[in-house]
Formats: structure tokens, sequence, C-alpha cells
């Protein structure tokens, strides 16, 4: 998982041009770009979509972003799209690890009521949109089973606070959103799920995505949420571990299991530690699932 697409739930032409983006995850969206008075409308034509795109034999995985667990759609949204089997759902506007097990709890019954298998249904949260939330970033390890991904948001939380803005002149994050932006990727590796960086919401500059993008990486996040096909090939191709990357890991993986499996190896001059091994190990995982050979 590096892309991971938004496409309004209620546009037949967006969701199939997503089809074809090359995006790893298309999140089809009943919550934010669908007006109150569109939903309905809005959960017909994501099920009929995903009745079938399911049939595809090459497509992305495909996520449901359902509408928050307060605003009373929720259950309207899953009665919708559950029967259609999507691969997964992103819960906006999460609180905390409470409110994974109570989305778990009513996938759980969904996928009893739709004969599809136990645990199927995956998990992908925003968990930074309001100020409360922040406070429970390490409630999410041992939430549920199905948690896939924690990831950030910088619009709802700006509005939640009050903010004037949440960039800089320089286009970078200002102070409360990069501890947001902190705190949802310690959270996510404590619970050992994906780390999912935020969109880039001018999808016209793609250089400042890239720059963005490649940051995010630098700092451990793996995948990244887009806005716009366009930024789907930039995304994927940051967040691919290159060729030479894979030699390096794949050589530092194979020292330490030459020496025994030790705590410290020696390769080329310069002595590695458990730390070097798991960051190797970490990347080929990613190539692995990009595709990659690792061989």
């Amino acid at each position: 998982m590096r892309s991971l697409l938004f496409v309004p739930a209620d546009s037949e032409r967006k969701l199939a041009k997503g089809l074809d983006s090359g995006a790893d995850v298309l999140l089809i969206d009943l919550e934010d770009s669908v007006a109150l008075d569109a939903k309905e409308n809005a959960r017909a034509v994501a099920a009929r979509f995903l009745a079938e795109a399911r049939e595809r034999s090459e497509r992305p995985r495909l996520y449901v972003r359902v509408n928050a667990l307060d605003t009373g759609e929720t259950d309207a949204d899953l009665a919708a799209v559950m029967p259609a089997a999507p691969e997964g759902i992103m819960l906006p506007k999460s609180i905390s690890g409470a409110s994974v097990q109570q989305l778990d709890a009513k996938l759980a019954v969904h996928e009893a009521q739709n004969d599809l298998p136990d645990g199927s249904t995956r998990i992908v949260i925003v968990a930074t949109e309001t100020a409360a939330s922040l406070f429970n970033l390490g409630s999410y390890a041992g939430a549920s089973a199905r948690l896939d991904g924690l990831s950030w948001g910088a619009e709802d939380l700006s509005a939640d606070i009050g903010a004037l803005g949440n960039r800089d002149a320089s286009g970078g994050f200002t102070e409360p959103f990069r501890m947001a932006r902190n705190l949802c990727l310690f959270g996510a590796v404590a619970a050992s799920a994906i780390p999912i960086d935020t969109v880039f919401t001018n999808f016209r500059d793609l250089d400042g995505l890239r720059r963005e993008a490649e940051d995010a990486l630098r700092d451990g996040f793996t995948a990244k949420m887009v806005i716009h096909p366009a930024q789907v090939p930039v995304i994927n191709e940051v967040f691919t571990p290159s060729a030479d990357a894979i030699a390096d890991a794949r050589r530092i993986v194979d020292a330490f299991a030459a020496a025994g499996d030790p705590g410290v190896v020696g390769l080329d001059g310069e002595m590695l530690d458990r730390p070097h091994l798991r960051r190797a190990e970490k990347l080929l995982a990613r190539a692995r699932a990009a595709g990659l050979s690792t061989a």
C-alpha cells in the first residue's frame, strides 16, 4: 500500500477513472466529498460500482470512507456497501482505539449477514482530525486485528482548533500540524499499522508533492493519500524502494544471517546493529508488497 486515491462516491466518471489510475487503494468517499442530501444516491452508486469493479482481474484494492461514527450516517453507509464486499473501510475522525473497536463490531455483524469471511474487511483510520484525538494516538495498539493503517488530517483539525491556516509561507505545515503528523507516525508504528501521510492539496504542484512525499518517506511513512490521479505516479515512485536500496537491504539481511544472527556485524567497514537489520527487513517487506523481487 503506497497510494490511496480519494474518489467521490457519487461520481461514476471519477470512479471509473480511478480504477485505471494505478493507485494501490481506491478510497470511495461517502464523507466530505458528498453533500448531505446526495448521500443516499452516493451509497447506491458506490454499491453498484463495488459489485462491478470487484470482477476486474487487475484493479486497486477497494475501500470505502464512511461517515464518522458521531454523524448518524455510518450504519446506513455500511448497510449499503457491505453486501458488495469492499476490501476495507476508512473511518474518519476516529477518536481512539475504542472507535476502531466500535467499527470492528459493526463489520463483524455485516460480514455474518453477507456470508463474508470473518475479519476480511480491513480498517484504515484518519486519526488526528480533532483536538481530542491527539491525546489518544497510543490507544490503537491491540484495538483490532483488522487495523491496516493510520493516517492523519490537517483540514478538519485546523477547523476544530480554530487555526487560520495549517501551512506556513514556505508551504510546510505549521507546528500544531507537524505534531499531529508525528504522533500519527508513532501511533501507527506502535499499533503495527501502516503509517500513511496526509493529502497534498495542490494537485498541480507535482514537484511540491514529491518533496513532501520524500520527507514523509525519510521520517518513516510508507504511503500517502492523494486527491487526484495525476498524483498517483509520483507517490508510487517515491514509496517504491529503488533497486539500489533493495540490494543494500538484502546485503544487510544476508550479513546478519551469515554471521549467525548476532547483535552486531561488520559490513564495508561499518558496524551495523539490530536497528539496521530491522530497517532493512522493513524495506524488503515494502518491496515485496510492491511486487518487486528481493532475492
